[in-house]
């Protein structure tokens, strides 16, 4: 299993990056940080690239269609380039409501958006010429930024139980669950019925754990590790922020992941 952080976008950028340092030297695995569209994660994350060097890159998560597809395919493979290869995808339709920024809120035309843009990143990644005809994109023969990962850098996507959601989970690299240890496993199994890839699916979840007290930590771990979870994100934007602000999200990166051998 492999450990990350998720971050908000309420810490100032300059924090970001030394909490992003802090957590390379406590043995985390991962760093994410919230795209809500308040500051652009990926100049950020830039950043925190140019400072670190074994931490592996993302948000959590970005909703697709608030954004053209070509601009993230460009800004997110030039972000694998500079980090040597260390960036994730997370996407999803976003909860929050865009109609400011002229994005529907009906959620059935969000989810048609978000396949139609993956296949087309999917696409402009490849650095193949290619044409695309959809139902909300259209792009006449072009070629795309090819990224530093082979054959592209990996995508996960927020794995409901719909089963819309589920035939996009198995079709992309990881699936974000947030659930208990025993429906993580059952939902887990209906996504491999449906997968073709012969690459191993990404089983991501997202909670806390208690740093003061491993014992504890590692017990869920095993749990979740058994169910096939291959990445716990900890979420030290909840508890350690609110009882700590910024000092406790710190505390409990220093304190590090709730690893299992």
């Amino acid at each position: 299993m492999q450990y990350g952080v998720t971050i908000p976008d309420t810490v100032a950028p300059h924090t970001l990056v030394e909490l992003a340092q802090e957590a390379e030297r406590a043995g985390w695995d991962g760093f994410f940080y919230w795209d809500t569209g308040l500051i652009d994660p990926w100049v950020v994350l830039t950043a925190v690239a140019m400072r670190t060097s074994h931490l592996r890159l993302g948000t959590m998560v970005t909703p697709l269609p608030r954004q053209q597809p070509w601009k993230v395919a460009s800004e997110v493979a030039t972000l694998d380039v500079l980090s040597n290869g260390r960036v994730i995808l997370p996407v999803g339709l976003g909860v929050i409501d865009f109609e400011r920024m002229g994005i529907t809120k009906d959620y059935k035309i969000r989810a048609k958006m978000l396949d139609e843009e993956l296949e087309i990143l999917d696409h402009l990644w490849s650095g193949e010429p290619f044409s695309y005809q959809g139902t909300y994109y259209q792009i006449e023969e072009t070629t795309g930024p090819r990224p530093a990962q082979k054959p592209r850098i990996p995508i996960w996507v927020v794995g409901g139980s719909k089963n819309s959601q589920i035939r996009r989970a198995a079709r992309w690299d990881g699936v974000m669950i947030h659930s208990t240890a025993a429906e993580i496993r059952e939902r887990k199994a209906v996504i491999e019925q449906q997968r073709t890839s012969a690459t191993p699916l990404e089983i991501i979840t997202e909670g806390e754990t208690p740093g003061d007290d491993p014992e504890q930590a590692a017990s869920a771990m095993h749990a979740l590790a058994e169910a096939g979870v291959t990445w716990w994100l900890e979420a030290v934007w909840n508890t350690p922020r609110e009882k700590g602000g910024l000092e406790g999200m710190r505390t409990r990166i220093k304190q590090g992941p709730p690893r299992i051998s």
